[in-house]
């Protein structure tokens, strides 16, 4: 375990320096000027000359990019936002990640509840009116996404509520915006029912299967319940593939999804990238990627050591 940690971390750098590559090239080749983009606060002559001399802006991509990555290896420097002059983006990460974090910790959390649930019930009767809902819950949250999804929540989950249960006042959820514990639910439920679906399959399916395994009919046979044997035996096994699953799953839903924050009005990075790849602010757009693809390796990696964890037969290299 120690060797699959440590040979991780050495493949961090080398990994991030390619997609950071691979992100500054389409930044770079995008239309537009990230010093005067369309709709936002024109940039002054001389604070423009001053940042590009600083970043080397003016002297080639080449040279930009390198003397971007130098900075941020030997100073920490992000960069400043050229859309939104004066702003660091690492303050604009450090602002805009937490309000991302708890979206996506609540998204997914909201996905394995409604996804184990529906897996398991569908299992504990297979071809009943359960498990046609299961799969119905599948299909609804693979079919729909997320934009769909959020635009009927605000609908039916807010508006509705106050013109029909006008006295439910817990029923009443925020039509946007952070401002309370409210803000979260809605914007969590839209984020969350996609991973729920597939939750709900992976356990469905891998259920079934183990259900029908020799160990679990030998035990079957010894008088373990149906109930038991699913429990006791056949759940565990059957959370490995959802392991795997939640890594990148985890990874995109904890950085926050930019279109849901966007309908949602949600301040957190993802709506932080909808408005710098519209103003090419190319350091806003790096600063986030970087923060995306580091996340997406640790939970990479934090998944590979649960599987050691939920199954100790399994060997990490």
């Amino acid at each position: 375990m120690l060797r699959l940690i440590l040979s991780r971390l050495i493949q961090l750098p080398i990994i991030l320096l390619v997609i950071l590559t691979v992100s500054f090239t389409m930044a770079w080749v995008m239309p537009g000027d990230p010093f005067n983009a369309e709709g936002a606060k024109k940039v002054d002559e001389s604070v423009k000359r001053a940042m590009e001399a600083r970043y080397n802006m003016d002297k080639g991509p080449l040279i930009f990019f390198t003397g971007y990555v130098e900075g941020i290896v030997t100073r920490g420097d992000f960069g400043e936002s050229t859309a939104s002059s004066g702003r660091k983006v690492a303050d604009i990460i450090k602002d805009g990640f937490p309000v991302s974090a708890s979206l996506g910790l609540c998204a997914i959390a909201i996905g394995l509840l409604i996804g184990t649930t529906a897996g398991v019930l569908g299992a504990l009767k297979p071809k009943s009116a359960l498990d046609s809902g299961s799969l119905a819950v599948t299909l609804i949250g693979i079919s729909l996404p997320s934009f769909v999804t959020g635009a009927i929540l605000l609908a039916v989950g807010a508006s509705l509520t106050r013109l029909y249960f006008p006295s439910l006042t817990w029923l009443h959820f925020p039509l946007g915006g952070w401002s309370g514990p409210k803000s979260i639910i809605l914007p969590a439920i839209a984020l969350g029912l996609a991973p729920a679906a597939y939750i709900a399959r992976l356990i469905r399916l891998g259920l079934a299967d183990i259900m029908s395994s020799d160990f679990v009919r030998t035990a079957r046979a010894k008088g373990l319940s149906h109930r038991d044997a699913l429990f006791k035996h056949a759940l565990k096994v059957a959370f490995l593939p959802v392991l795997s699953f939640l890594g990148p799953a985890a990874a995109s839903v904890m950085t926050g999804s930019f279109v849901v924050e966007k309908i949602f009005n949600i301040p957190g990075i993802g709506q932080e990238f909808v408005y710098a790849v519209q103003n090419k602010d190319q350091m806003v757009i790096l600063g986030v990627v970087l923060v995306f693809a580091t996340m997406l390796i640790v939970f990479n990696l934090l998944v590979d050591l649960a599987y050691a964890w939920v199954d100790p037969r399994i060997e990490l290299d």
